[in-house]
């Protein structure tokens, strides 16, 4: 698995806690570093059932400064992806990839229900 955060991010740092905790492992890519392409983006995407929308972090700096409340409807899925293939601040975050699914964001039961049989 495949674990996509920003180490300054509350969030992504509760997800890397409980994995450690309960001894998962993975391999961590810093998104702002090493931020997807629109490739993996579709992928995943497809991969975790969830619209696009769900992949923006709507509550960021960058979603805010360039107004995509009111822009992204407007846009082409094409459009979407290479905006958030972009800049890595502009993807939801934690992101866990794993063969057979893809959680976005953090929710505990979420991970419970797929990663702890």
């Amino acid at each position: 698995m495949v674990f996509l955060c920003y180490p300054k991010c509350s969030t992504c740092r509760k997800a890397q806690e409980w994995l450690e905790e309960r001894g998962i492992s993975f391999e961590l890519r810093l998104i702002r570093e090493d931020h997807p392409d629109a490739g993996e983006l579709k992928a995943w995407q497809m991969r975790s059932g969830l619209p696009l929308k769900r992949f923006f972090n709507t509550s960021g700096l960058q979603y805010k400064a360039l107004n995509l409340k009111d822009r992204l409807p407007q846009m082409s899925e094409e459009e979407q992806l290479a905006l958030l293939a972009s800049d890595g601040m502009l993807v939801k975050r934690p992101l866990l990839v794993a063969e057979d699914f893809v959680l976005v964001g953090f929710r505990e039961a979420e991970y419970e229900e797929k990663l702890v049989r």
